[in-house]
């Protein structure tokens, strides 16, 4: 495996030419492989401004912590520039998230020395087309602080279903802790603190050209928001997949049910109850 190290995190907008470039040059057909490569960021401390303003936007507190999705979404730029600097096999503004997991096993202070690296999992079949793992190590000094792992979805047309997954278990017994009305500039104000400037999500004009009646909220904001609003322990696991998209703007309701020390959510419609997020918090 090919290993490229970096000095500091790269700018996210730095390979935004090539994924435009992405909408005029096809891909070519024939078998799919992922680059055999990690990414590293040897030695970095997050900018206290800029978490403050990420909390800001997520719900989270300015308790001298780092809260371990924002190292998950510190590592989109590594894996922005996976996709635009290696041989990647897939048009970058075609995949869809469906699924994050975030581990950490202790909590990282904002003062600390991190390293950061992401790298491809293995691609695997998926009923609608394939889809492949971002996985992110977070470090201070030889200790796994953090790991996280990322999954989209690349469409295509497919010869053979996936294997068929076991039915969903009865749905758990949730109650309505709140209910959030998810403002239009949503998007635009995760945007900016994320560098995640995808324009499904900026405003209804852009989105309709994709297909979308207006603007979604990212998937990555609608975790850290019910992560916010959760009293998480300080070693734990959360496992995420994304639904329905929430349309900007709009009222949804979120749900928990605990079992012991775990903690199952959901982000639903207010109106018609369909979900946007489900998810599992597996203390550790």
């Amino acid at each position: 495996m090919k290993t490229r190290h970096f000095s500091q995190l790269p700018k996210p907008y730095l390979a935004y030419p090539k994924v435009v470039q992405g909408l005029i040059f096809k891909k070519p057909k024939g078998e799919k492989v992922l680059p055999q490569v990690e990414y590293v960021v040897d030695s970095f401390k997050v900018d206290p401004k800029h978490l403050k303003a990420y909390n800001a936007v997520c719900g989270f507190k300015n308790n001298g912590y780092i809260p371990a999705i924002y190292l998950a979404v510190l590592s989109q730029s590594l894996q922005m520039h996976m996709m635009t600097q290696e041989a990647f096999p897939f048009a970058i503004l075609g995949l869809v998230h469906i699924r994050n997991l975030v581990s950490q096993s202790r909590k990282i202070g904002v003062n600390e020395s991190l390293s950061l690296s992401c790298q491809f999992g293995e691609l695997k079949p998926h009923d609608k087309g394939v889809q492949f793992d971002f996985i992110t190590t977070a470090k201070v000094g030889n200790e796994v602080v953090m790991q996280g792992v990322t999954t989209y979805l690349a469409r295509q047309k497919t010869e053979t279903k996936a294997a068929t997954k076991a039915k969903d278990e009865t749905r758990p017994n949730y109650t309505l802790q709140a209910e959030w009305t998810v403002s239009e500039n949503t998007g635009r104000r995760y945007a900016l603190t994320s560098g995640d400037f995808n324009l499904i999500h900026i405003h209804a004009i852009t989105a309709k050209a994709f297909g979308f009646k207006q603007a979604i909220a990212h998937g990555m904001w609608s975790k850290a928001k019910a992560l916010a609003n959760l009293t998480l322990p300080d070693s734990y696991e959360a496992d995420v997949w994304f639904k329905l998209p929430m349309y900007l703007p709009s009222k949804v309701e979120f749900l928990t049910v605990q079992v012991g020390k775990d903690i199952d959510f959901m982000i639903q419609n207010s109106k018609n109850k369909k979900p946007h997020v489900t998810g599992h918090i597996t203390a550790r």
